[in-house]
């Protein structure tokens, strides 16, 4: 394992630790393992696949009882097959420990398509069968060999209304700005954002933005640093660090940020200008003990508009099936990441850039943010 690949194992085994998932003890023991580096992070922990039982991992919070309504439930009165939700976040070092330890426990993986091309290339991940999950139900170009796009969803800028009234921020420089909008900030642990977001800061041109000149963007980042009060891995975190102040301005999926508007009465808001917008997946793990024909069902059956339409109704993610947009009310579009307004203000993610690069960036972005 790569010290970056032990650090996000060590996260997430942290993160079950906090929720009460594992004893202090089991704590020890499988943190040794993963200094050791032998990946056993979750053979001996959480929601373990058996038979007629698929287990999902996502990024929890809201999204372990948003995808058991939507699809979850579904899945099981179709199948007779259990989906167990396992919110302890699928980075991309957690999925590849779960490969290598050669038993692993995980099914599916809510998983970003450029670390899918990446830990397919490695053989961690099953290719996806398209003779059971429809390419026609899906937005043109967003079916990958080792995944599938489920959602689509934006790395936004939310920010407190009431303390900056109605100087509302306009784009990525303003969130760099800290004389024209005092307060702490708070930006994505994993990298993805960061970089484009220093970058548009410093005077990027959106059309110039890729390949990223990450010299530049580490350089924003660091001189950045003393007005970061945290860098969030999760989404349940990222939502508590602006509802409970700790920030007043922050770069949040659009997922969360809809809710956090919610949460917080309005005060907290959002915009769409300058987001980056990015497609989710759901891959499935090499050797999957649920089974691969299960997971691609699965994946299959949540391809249904009235079910991505269920996920947009409580989490807020874009459908990928283009049958769903014609089903979102006009009230709600103001939320939906692929609306054509809201898909006019905002760079889309270069996943090609980033299945290449993504490792010895975020290894480099680690560095800074951790001195």
């Amino acid at each position: 394992m790569t010290d970056q690949s032990k650090k996000q194992a060590m996260d997430a085994l942290s993160a079950r630790a906090v929720r009460g998932e594992i004893s202090r003890r089991q704590f020890t023991q499988l943190a040794a393992l993963v200094l050791a580096g032998t990946p056993m992070l979750l053979r001996s922990t959480g929601a373990f696949a058996q038979a007629k039982e698929l287990v999902l991992v996502n990024w929890g919070g809201d999204a372990l009882t948003a995808y058991d309504a939507a699809y979850g439930q579904a899945f099981t009165k179709e199948t007779g097959i259990t989906v167990k939700m396992d919110g302890s976040g699928p980075t991309e070092g957690a999925i590849a420990a779960q490969f290598k330890s050669g038993a692993p426990t995980w099914d599916l993986v809510d998983v970003d398509p450029f670390s899918a091309i990446t830990l397919g290339a490695q053989g961690a991940l099953e290719p996806i069968d398209y003779a059971i999950v429809d390419k026609k139900k899906m937005r043109e170009g967003f079916g990958w060999e080792y995944a599938a796009s489920t959602y689509f969803f934006s790395y936004v800028i939310a920010y407190d209304s009431e303390k900056y009234g109605k100087d509302a921020p306009t784009g990525m420089a303003d969130f760099f700005d800290v004389k024209k909008f005092p307060g702490k900030r708070s930006l994505y642990k994993w990298g993805v954002s960061s970089w484009e977001a220093a970058l548009l800061a410093d005077g990027i041109a959106p059309a110039s933005l890729y390949p990223l000149d990450l010299k530049r963007a580490h350089d924003k980042i660091a001189a950045f640093k003393e007005n970061v009060v945290a860098y969030w891995g999760g989404g349940a975190e990222s939502q508590s660090v602006l509802l409970n102040g700790e920030a007043s301005m922050a770069i949040v999926w659009s997922t969360r940020a809809s809710l956090i508007e919610q949460d917080s009465g309005g005060k907290i808001k959002f915009i769409w200008d300058q987001g980056l917008i990015s497609p989710g997946a759901l891959a499935v793990l090499k050797g999957n003990p649920g089974g691969k024909d299960a997971a691609m069902k699965f994946i299959a059956s949540a391809q249904d508009p009235q079910k991505q339409l269920v996920m947009f109704d409580k989490l807020g993610q874009g459908p990928a099936n283009p049958a769903a947009d014609a089903l979102i009310p006009a009230d709600k579009k103001r939320i939906n990441p692929v609306d054509p307004e809201n898909m006019k203000k905002q760079i889309a993610l270069d996943m090609d850039w980033y299945a290449k690069n993504y490792g010895a960036a975020l290894d480099e972005y680690t560095k800074i943010i951790s001195a």
